[in-house]
């Protein structure tokens, strides 16, 4: 079923809606850099992991009565910073991601479990609710929004270093482990920012499937990330229009028109992307 465009624009003028709009629009800001920074480090495993150190966090909320989705935020950026030292190889960092994800769903499934809160809870929230985004949610979401981004801009030659390379990044004298630790927080945080939109499931939508896409497109780190935060922008509006006026869940409807996007990003010949990736003697990422 349809909506009439008049029943459209009756229900983006409820305030609820406009919330959910802001909360997208801010988030096509910062988490599809985020998903750059996912792909050029090679750390897949750490959206899992930090799903999981998420739903620990709900739980330890829900237990203690305090905001769960604060408690998430905390628990992430807390993993984020631990595992950093781990991350000296992305095969390191797998491991530890692997070690750390079981240790957080036992450790939520046992809090609930004794606790007696109702486990129910703490899974809803991990299906996303993308109407329910309060004013933290926007704080948060807005914060992504203007500190990664400014970081990509005012570190972009060590960042667009060790994305292409830890070891020349290190020989070049760039401070590989409090940079890898930053990111890391900030993937961390990302990911648990971006719960509430989409749902733990989901959360690719917002991260990687931009940044798969801008990888197709771009040539350097700079154009990677214009293209990630051009196309974060319209999947997620798109999306979200799309799910109002299909009366559609907004969560799987944003991941489908992400995914449709990168699909067809593909059909484009490959003629930009070797520069990335490319042997250091034959070309070096490009940071302007």
């Amino acid at each position: 079923m349809t909506l009439a465009t008049a029943d459209l624009a009756e229900l983006l003028s409820l305030l609820p809606v406009q919330r959910a709009a802001v909360a997208l629009l801010l988030a096509a800001i910062g988490l599809p850099v985020i998903g750059v920074v996912i792909v050029g480090l090679d750390i897949m495993p750490v959206r899992f992991a930090m799903m999981h150190v998420a739903l620990l966090g709900i739980a330890v909320g829900l237990l203690t009565g305090l905001d769960p989705m604060l408690c998430a935020l905390v628990a992430c950026a807390l993993a984020g910073a631990g595992v950093a030292p781990l991350a000296r190889t992305p095969d390191g960092l797998s491991g530890a991601m692997g070690l750390l994800m079981s240790l957080a769903i036992a450790a939520a499934l046992l809090l609930l479990a004794v606790s007696g809160v109702n486990a129910s809870g703490a899974f809803a929230l991990l299906w996303g609710s993308i109407l329910s985004v309060g004013t933290a949610d926007l704080v948060v979401l807005g914060g992504l929004a203007v500190v990664v981004p400014g970081l990509f801009w005012w570190r972009r030659r060590e960042i667009g270093l060790l994305l292409y390379d830890r070891e020349l990044a290190l020989c070049s004298g760039v401070p590989v482990r409090a940079l890898t630790a930053v990111l890391l927080v900030l993937v961390a945080i990302a990911v648990a920012g971006a719960i509430k939109l989409t749902g733990a499931l989901l959360v690719d939508a917002l991260t990687l499937l931009p940044a798969l896409a801008a990888r197709r497109l771009g040539s350097s780190l700079k154009s990677i990330t214009f293209w990630a935060v051009g196309i974060g922008v319209a999947v997620n509006l798109t999306g979200f229009l799309l799910a109002l006026w299909l009366d559609w869940p907004p969560g799987p409807v944003l991941v489908l028109t992400a995914g449709a996007l990168v699909l067809a990003v593909h059909f484009i010949p490959e003629r930009r992307i070797s520069s990335w990736r490319a042997p250091a003697s034959v070309s070096l990422p490009s940071s302007h």
